[in-house]
């Protein structure tokens, strides 16, 4: 089968704009400071710069996340080096937070190029109602739900979506079978199922199953007693 696949709602963005400055304090009790202030620390790398120890507005982040959706954000990062900025175009790689106290602990970015391929991880999702399980009472299963691909940041997409609708009970969607959108390789290992259509277990098969799982509640219940333990009292007989 062909995985007809495509880029949904391409107007939602995957890029933000932040301010950040160079951070030169460290340890536990500058960390814990700058917190106080509502600014989360963080770090810019990269392969052909240094590492750069930032610091940005813990608001501020949180606004601009909540203008994507996509798990591959983009940032424009105007850097606040002693006064001089500087614009740095990078990956929000990673967020690090203690949910139990509800804190953002520290952000990584890591800086690409706009003309550098990079690599990463993409979610992968259905779209439409397969002919299977709409005529047949089938099921779907999404066995597969990350692809490995490589891009320009410009063409990274939010998702890939595949349209599923042709399927019919014992076919499937494998990743040779995608086609990727435009500017992105799919770099995931052929041969693996992301879609299939499968039939539903018969009526007598669910009986049976149903019965066993009976079957083994029951000897549970019976259960002898250990030995050594008293025994039960026999039941009274009723005289006539």
């Amino acid at each position: 089968m062909r995985g007809e696949s495509g880029v949904k709602d391409k107007s939602m963005a995957n890029q933000i704009s932040l301010k950040a400055k160079a951070r030169s304090s460290h340890g536990r009790n500058a960390v814990n400071q700058l917190r106080k202030t509502g600014a989360i620390p963080g770090i810019i790398y990269g392969r052909k710069t240094t590492p750069q120890n930032v610091e940005i507005c813990l608001r501020e982040l949180q606004t601009a996340l909540r203008k994507t959706t996509s798990e591959n954000i983009l940032v424009d990062l105007q850097l606040d080096i002693d006064g001089k900025i500087e614009n740095r175009f990078a990956l929000l790689q990673e967020i690090q937070r203690d949910y139990l106290r509800d804190l953002y602990l520290h952000v990584d970015f890591q800086e690409v190029a706009q003309d550098e391929t990079i690599h990463l991880e993409v979610a992968v999702e259905s779209e439409g109602e397969p002919t299977g399980v709409k005529t047949g009472g089938g099921l779907l299963e999404h066995t597969l739900r990350i692809l490995h691909i490589e891009c320009l940041p410009k063409d990274i997409p939010d998702a890939i979506w595949i349209d599923v609708s042709s399927l019919n009970i014992g076919e499937s969607i494998h990743v040779k079978d995608i086609i990727a959108p435009a500017g992105v390789k799919i770099t995931s290992q052929p041969e693996l199922t992301v879609f299939a259509c499968v039939a539903p277990k018969s009526e007598e098969a669910a009986a049976a199953v149903i019965a066993d799982a009976t079957k083994e509640v029951e000897v549970i219940k019976e259960k002898k007693p250990a030995e050594g333990d008293a025994k039960a009292p026999a039941a009274k007989e009723t005289k006539k």
